[in-house]
């Protein structure tokens, strides 16, 4: 636990991974990211403060929130990847660049066709099996580009598919929930 006016184990203006002390990769262990949040939690919690100064509970209510914006982040394999990315130099820029590979373009418009000719909640299932498969493996080119091979550049063009794959998964279950 902290003690009085003890500083955090991070500075809040530390990049996610040095708040949780864990190497800057796509990588990391969940397992290990949760415990060490709720180290963190522990230490820092606005409810250990409650004795102390204003200036230590409002410090005290900034490090939760870093943290907890931090874990979120980290957290969700997506927005690792982006986050790595744009540590990196590369940003996402999703608003500003939607050029999307010519193959994945045509296999999206596949896939919505087949999500909209599903007449069963099985076919519709099975579509989803394929696409949370595309997204793995997605996932894992991602963590190659990352961790092997430092071309971020590659990795960004990944983020983006995935960012596309995860609304349609968004829209596959909303089908799936509105015929079941």
């Amino acid at each position: 636990m902290i003690s009085d006016n003890a500083p955090p184990l991070f500075q809040l203006a530390d990049n996610d991974f040095q708040v949780f002390q864990l190497p800057e990769q796509f990588s990391i262990s969940l397992i290990e990211l949760d415990t060490r949040w709720k180290n963190l939690q522990r230490q820092t919690h606005p409810d250990q403060f409650v004795r102390q100064d204003t200036a230590s509970q409002r410090l005290a209510m900034q490090w939760t929130v870093r943290i907890n914006e931090a874990y979120q982040r980290l957290k969700d394999p997506l927005k690792r990847a982006a986050y790595l990315c744009e540590l990196r130099g590369v940003p996402i820029d999703a608003e500003n660049n939607t050029a999307m590979p010519a193959d994945f373009l045509m296999q999206q418009m596949q896939w919505r066709e087949d999500l909209d000719d599903a007449s069963h909640v099985e076919a519709i299932e099975q579509l989803h099996t394929q696409v949370m498969q595309s997204r793995t493996l997605l996932l894992n080119d991602c963590a190659q580009d990352l961790d092997q091979h430092n071309r971020p550049q590659s990795a960004v063009q990944h983020v983006r598919t995935l960012m596309f794959l995860d609304r349609f998964i968004q829209d596959i279950e909303k089908r799936i929930d509105a015929m079941t």
